[in-house]
Parts: structure tokens; C-alpha cells; sequence
């Protein structure tokens, strides 16, 4: 069956400026999953599978992720960052395979949406079932309470939209999110974003994280790696909530 060839599909796919987008775009994916991705989105354009197809594939491999990540062991680990790495992969994959064929929709956004939402809490929630001891304990809780804030956070971000449609106006645009109604704020925001602690909850950043303290638990106590990274978790899924609330609500984004 004849295609596009990978170059004349990445002008489309990947258009000039897609990769520079300031909030859409992940690091991974400038970094080095893009360079793969092409080739797999080449691949499907051989193929009847939909971008909605592989969204549904992809919240799949976050999911499964999560669940790999709360068995015991280093390899339980190895597995679940690579099922996170195939969850980006066909992230990225989706949409190039959307903007080629045009079946670019409204389900397609909240399909990729909502597989974001459940990847990141299951990789919260898989983490702190891993560090229990006992199920439930602590461990338990702090991971659920994580995945919960995780949400939250999304849930935040989104609402920015549904208040917006709710009151008439157009989507908020990427300039309109780091403007801020005092200074003062907007400098706190920068200095923040520079440390990029919000990553940490983040299903990329969180599986290396969890893979790394996997590593490191056998030369500690048993699991003291992993329950130093749930905690971490916690408290940073925590401050999120708050201050990303307070930097929504302190920005030109509602105006």
C-alpha cells in the first residue's frame, strides 16, 4: 500500500512552530520521542486505525503503567517507565496521525484529555501502593491523595475554559497565561516554573523518578526511596493545588 513518505508526512504532522509551542508541547517530545514518533505515525498511515484509536491505546499504556509500577521489584519498575514511554510515544502519534488524515475533533481533544487525567493518577496511586508495606496504610493513602491533587491540578487548568465559554469569550492564549495582574505575582510564577517542581507528578518525570528510587531502595531500608518520593509527591500535588489556583486566578486568563 503507498503512503507519504516520512518527510512529506512530518511537514504536515509536524508543522513549523509545533514543537515551540510554550505549554504543548513536552520536553520529551521535543527532545528525542518526535524523532520516533514520525516513523510509528508512518506507519499507521498504512494501516485503518484512527487517532481515536490510538488515544484509546495510549490511556491504555498509562493506565497499565500505574499497574505494572505497584508490583514489587526493579524490573516492576523498568517495565512501567516503558510503558509510560509508549504512553508518550503514542501521544505524540495521535495527533500527527489526526493532522495528517484531518480527523482532527472535538472527541479527539477530550479523548486525549481524559488519558492524561487517568495516567497520571494511576502512576500516583501505583507509587504509593508500591511503597505499602501493608495495604492500605500511609503509603496508600498518600498516593491516592496525590492522584487526587494530580486531577485537581488538571482540573484547574480546564475550567479556565469552561468559564471562559460560559461567559462568551474566545480560548485564553498562550501570551495570556503568564500575564498577571500584579508584578509581583508574575515574578513569584517565573521563579517557580524555573525550579520545574510541578514535574515531579508528572507520569514522564515521575516514572524515571520511581525507577530511579527502585534502584536506590535495595541499598537503603527495604522502601525508603520510594516512600521519600511519595511524600514528595504529596506535598508537591498539594502546593500545586493552591498555587496554581491562586496563579489562575491572579492571571488575564478569566479577564
Amino acid at each position: 500500500m503507498s503512503g507519504p513518505s516520512v518527510a512529506e508526512l512530518r511537514r504536515v504532522a509536524q508543522p513549523a512552530g509545533h514543537l515551540e509551542r510554550r505549554n504543548g508541547e513536552h520536553w520529551a517530545g521535543v527532545l528525542y520521542m518526535r524523532q520516533l514518533s514520525i516513523y510509528v505515525t508512518w506507519l499507521m498511515t498504512k494501516t485503518s486505525v484512527t487517532p481515536n484509536q490510538l488515544t484509546w491505546v495510549m490511556t491504555v499504556a498509562g493506565i497499565a503503567g500505574g499497574v505494572v509500577l505497584a508490583l514489587p521489584g526493579l524490573w516492576a519498575a523498568v517495565a512501567a517507565a516503558l510503558l509510560i514511554q509508549i504512553y508518550l510515544l503514542l501521544d505524540c502519534s495521535d495527533g500527527e496521525l489526526a493532522r495528517w488524515t484531518g480527523q482532527t475533533s472535538l472527541v479527539g481533544v477530550y479523548l486525549d484529555r481524559v488519558g492524561a487525567y487517568f495516567a497520571e493518577a494511576a502512576v500516583l496511586v501505583g507509587l504509593g501502593w508500591r511503597a505499602s508495606a501493608v495495604l492500605p496504610d500511609w503509603y496508600t493513602v498518600l498516593g491516592l491523595a496525590g492522584a487526587l491533587g494530580a486531577i485537581l491540578i488538571k482540573a484547574e487548568t480546564d475550567l479556565v475554559e469552561v468559564a471562559r465559554a460560559k461567559g462568551g469569550l474566545q480560548s485564553s492564549t498562550e501570551a495570556s497565561v503568564g500575564q498577571f495582574r500584579s508584578g509581583l505575582l508574575g515574578l513569584g510564577r517565573r521563579v517557580l516554573s524555573a525550579t520545574k517542581f510541578h514535574r515531579i507528578v508528572q507520569p514522564i518525570e515521575l516514572s524515571l523518578l520511581a525507577l530511579a528510587a527502585a534502584v536506590i531502595d535495595p541499598f537503603t531500608d527495604g522502601l525508603t526511596a520510594t516512600r521519600v518520593l511519595v511524600v514528595a509527591c504529596f506535598v508537591a500535588a498539594c502546593l500545586q493545588v493552591v498555587l496554581h489556583l491562586v496563579s489562575i486566578l491572579a492571571s488575564k486568563r478569566l479577564a
